[in-house]
């Protein structure tokens, strides 16, 4: 599913337009955003929660050439999902 399709879904079981549905769509992933780089963490209850982690610098190796690279520190996203979530899934 695609964010298009998701808004549908929203706009008609909310009974919104879909621009309606999408501007709320919208406005739900931007503060998700601003929350992870604020390093705060989004917990859904039920659904799951969003958070920041850092990945230290560490050594790669180039597949092509088989010699060591360097991979400098990044932060990324990690998702971990809530238990009506994984039961859900299962």
């Amino acid at each position: 599913m695609r964010k298009p399709e998701l808004a549908a879904a929203i706009a008609e079981k909310a009974d919104l337009t879909k621009d309606q549905a999408n501007r709320v769509l919208n406005a739900v992933l931007e503060e998700i955003t601003n929350a992870l780089n604020r390093k705060d963490s989004v917990t859904l209850v039920g659904f799951g929660t969003f958070l920041q982690r850092h990945r230290g610098a560490r050594t790669g190796k180039n597949p092509q050439t088989g010699q060591p690279v360097k991979i400098k520190a990044s932060n990324t996203v990690a998702f971990k999902p809530g238990k009506s979530l994984k039961e859900a899934v299962n």
